[in-house]
């Protein structure tokens, strides 16, 4: 071994990521400021959404996905496919029954593990439709936005299941685009 490996002074090469680790990271980078900035549009660096699959289950995670196709992809990605009520993380068709069966059964944590609440991942027109005034921590005072592609009944499940702090972490995804609405932001429909 050399002088210069042992030498706390000397400078360390970080490693270069391929282009997967640079496509995971955007993707986390972007849905953290989604959480972060609740109601602000982020850019997704892909459309896919496999790639936020990819950024976000390991073997270690449960997984509910509506689309058999999808379901197959992720599981090939080593998560285990599991039903709405024991997921980690559900991708959801909102605007089907099924999805909104789902969304009255993905797991909302307790008060003593609130962290063991979904995230869920689901489509919406960002821009057009229902209006919603939201507000709460990462909201200077309040900040309205306009989702379409989505029933009535999702903002009312929505508020019998987010009690902070149980509840879900909710993404919606329109192409390259995300809306992060933590389960501590208070949702007024307009």
């Amino acid at each position: 071994m050399s002088v210069s490996a042992l030498d706390p002074l000397s400078p360390l090469k970080a490693p270069i990521p391929n282009a997967a680790e640079i496509l995971a990271n955007r993707t986390y980078e972007a849905l953290m400021w989604a959480l972060a900035r609740p109601g602000t549009v982020q850019t997704l660096p892909s459309d896919d959404l496999a790639a936020i699959a990819e950024t976000l289950v390991d073997r270690e995670c449960r997984v509910f996905a509506g689309e058999s196709d999808l379901a197959a992809r992720i599981a090939a990605m080593g998560a285990e496919i599991v039903a709405a009520a024991q997921a980690d993380h559900a991708l959801l068709a909102l605007d089907t029954a099924t999805g909104l069966a789902a969304l009255r059964e993905v797991p909302t944590g307790t008060h003593l593990y609130p962290d063991e609440g979904a995230t869920v991942f689901a489509a919406a027109a960002i821009g057009t439709g229902q209006r919603l005034r939201l507000s709460g921590p990462g909201i200077e005072t309040s900040c309205e936005i306009a989702l379409g592609g989505l029933p009535e009944d999702v903002w009312s499940i929505r508020a019998s299941r987010c009690l902070y702090p149980t509840g879900f972490e909710l993404f919606l995804i329109d192409g390259n685009k995300v809306i992060g609405i933590p389960r501590s932001t208070t949702i007024e429909v307009l």
